[in-house]
């Protein structure tokens, strides 16, 4: 038992290495489906799913410490390195530089419709902005923040636009279930000068 134990100390240590490079070197967040299947692909030998999603749990704890200036993040249903948030503004500034990454006020407000509504169609992200979206959609379409979910089941079959795994990302959210909420825009009602006063 003890001959057991020690062997399964070393192989998870041994996994934690690949795991960490696995996730680092991905441009993507990676899910942990992925990194089993390069793991069973290097070694040869099954890895079971819940090993790795350990190791990835003891990775998020690591890089957690103030030591670091980058930390594990789960994101869209895989893990990524990133940026802490203290460091941002430094590299802020890098990223600035960037600004073909940016997002105009048009497509910001249709890829918000879409977070919110989809699946949706183009001429109900119409409807609710008042204005043409086709250009907006084409350049969400090519920065891959959104994606073609399929057809209407209406007049013409239109098609029915979502967000992608890389608008998670983009957005720092893990899901949708993450996105703010009406409730979180509500302001406090000014109760000065009401009726009785």
């Amino acid at each position: 038992m003890i001959v057991g134990f020690i062997l399964r100390y070393f192989q998870l240590d041994f996994l934690h290495h690949h795991i960490e490079a696995l996730v680092f070197c991905a441009s993507q967040p990676v899910k942990p489906e992925e990194i089993r299947q390069c793991l069973v692909q290097l070694l040869g030998a099954d890895i079971p799913l819940t090993d790795v999603e350990s190791v990835l749990q003891q990775l998020v704890k690591k890089y957690q410490s103030e030591e670091y200036a980058f930390g594990i993040y789960h994101l869209g249903g895989g893990f990524q390195f990133l940026t802490k948030p203290a460091y941002q503004a430094s590299v802020g500034v890098l990223l600035r530089q960037k600004s073909k990454k940016r997002l105009s006020t048009a497509a910001l407000e249709t890829v918000a419709i879409i977070a919110y509504k989809q699946p949706i169609t183009k001429s109900e992200i119409e409807q609710i902005r008042g204005v043409s979206c086709e250009y907006a959609i084409q350049k969400l379409l090519e920065k891959e923040l959104i994606i073609i979910k399929g057809k209407a089941e209406t007049v013409g079959k239109p098609l029915l636009y979502g967000t992608s795994d890389k608008f998670m990302t983009y957005f720092g959210i893990a899901g949708l279930k993450d996105l703010p909420q009406p409730k979180d825009f509500a302001t406090v009602e000014n109760e000065i000068g009401t009726s009785g006063e």
